[in-house]
């Protein structure tokens, strides 16, 4: 049974509470950084510490009055603290808070996002050595080409799952950066050294420049790399689907009790899951370029980026987070089927050993364009007549000029070369 999704990490990180809580902490440690520097006197800022806080309706209440959220924000902590709010957002521009707080729920999201993306690797990983000699028809086109194991397959999906988490690590990175640097981000009335306080204090470094707001390429960038992983989502989803196709399957999303593929066919058992995760890439794909054409704005700063964050920000966060979280739970309770699998290798009467074939022709001194075209001649009628490939083989006498009867039997009868396969799943770090 696939656990149930739920949003309690996820959800309280973009949270209005969340938000505004870092909010706070951003106004307070900026109140730090004046005293350190003398302009704020000590007591004050413990005054300010110890009696600052905010009422979430309270603050909806203002702004429906005010218009402005931080403007909100700030006359609500004032009726907290009292005359020592004077102090509170000195030098500061609404955007210094903002971008700050919105880089802390970023990069805390990110690590909530590298857990669930170090679970699904681990359970990829589980599986891989489970079925790592499991033979499988291996298909490009979607044509039969040579046998491959299911374990490979997913053992490409753990190295990319540890692609994504590299890329992702990196994207926190860039986007854990905070500003303090007032209206157009020159420090006019401000101190650098408050700035550098306040990230020291959060977790964040400081911008090395900034206008009015921290540049949106950091933003672009962060939500690229989720685009990126959902795309890798799609991509073993994709997978999943179409092994599970009534004509192959070789593999089948979990089925629990109870559940309905069709309101109209009783006998549906439909990949639903893996469908979902393919439909909301596409969110996260368009998202990214949302935030991509956030990166132009007219000189210091302008507000068309403002509302399109607010919405495809959380929005991936949350996104990426559940469809991690619910194709784990596919892959670690996927049913599969090595029988099916044998079988449908069976299905092309030995075509799968052409290359094999024809590379014994080469090595016996056949020009390769004669070889081919040797094999090719029989694996076309073994295709339009239904006929078995190994004894259209034996059959052709230009072929048994060069090779042998139990050579033949050799190259029909070649089992995958586990040391290779070994060698792989060595290379991938998967013991």
């Amino acid at each position: 049974m696939i656990e149930r999704y739920t949003l309690p990490q996820m959800g309280k990180v973009w949270s209005e509470e969340s938000k505004l809580q870092n909010w706070l902490r951003i106004e307070i440690a900026a109140c730090e950084g004046w005293a350190l520097l003398g302009v704020i006197p000590g007591p004050v800022v413990e005054n300010i510490k110890s009696r600052a806080r905010f009422n979430l309706e309270r603050v909806k209440e203002i702004e429906a009055e005010v218009h402005h959220d931080v403007i909100a924000f700030l006359t609500n902590v004032a009726e907290y603290v009292g005359e020592d709010s004077k102090y509170i957002h000195q030098g500061l521009t609404s955007s210094d808070i903002l971008d700050t707080g919105i880089a802390m729920q970023m990069r805390d999201a990110a690590d909530l996002i590298l857990e669930k993306m170090a679970v699904l690797k681990e359970v990829i990983a589980q599986k891989a050595l489970a079925y790592k000699y499991t033979p499988i028809i291996g298909r490009t086109h979607g044509v039969h080409g040579e046998p491959t194991t299911f374990g490979l397959k997913l053992a490409v999906w753990y190295t990319e799952m540890e692609r994504n988490m590299e890329r992702l690590r990196q994207a926190r990175e860039v986007i854990s950066y905070g500003a303090i640097s007032g209206a157009v981000g020159n420090f006019a009335h401000l101190d650098p050294r408050v700035e550098e306080h306040v990230c020291k204090t959060l977790g964040l470094k400081p911008c090395e420049a900034s206008t009015q707001i921290i540049q949106r390429d950091r933003h672009a960038h962060f939500m690229s790399i989720l685009a990126v992983a959902g795309s890798s989502l799609e991509k073993m989803a994709t997978e999943v689907r179409n092994l599970q196709r009534t004509d192959l399957l070789e593999v089948e999303e979990p089925f629990a009790r109870g559940q309905k593929g069709s309101s109209a066919m009783p006998h549906k058992r439909n990949p639903m899951i893996s469908e979902r995760v393919a439909g909301l890439s596409r969110i996260l794909r368009g998202n990214a370029v949302a935030a991509l054409e956030n990166v132009a704005l007219w000189h210091e700063r302008d507000l068309t980026h403002s509302s399109v964050e607010r919405v495809i920000i959380p929005d991936s966060c949350i996104l990426l987070d559940y469809m991690l979280h619910r194709f784990t739970g596919v892959i670690k309770e996927l049913v599969v089927y090595p029988e099916h699998m044998a079988a449908n290798i069976e299905k092309t009467r030995g075509l799968i050993f052409s290359q094999e074939l024809m590379l014994a022709l080469v090595h016996k001194g056949v020009l390769r364009e004669e070889a081919y075209a040797l094999v090719q001649n029989q694996a076309l009628q073994s295709w339009n007549e239904k006929k078995d490939f190994k004894k259209l083989v034996q059959e052709d006498q230009k072929i048994r000029n060069y090779i042998k009867e139990e050579e033949i039997e050799h190259i029909f009868g070649q089992p995958l070369d586990r040391t290779k396969v070994d060698f792989i799943f060595h290379r991938c770090g998967l013991g």
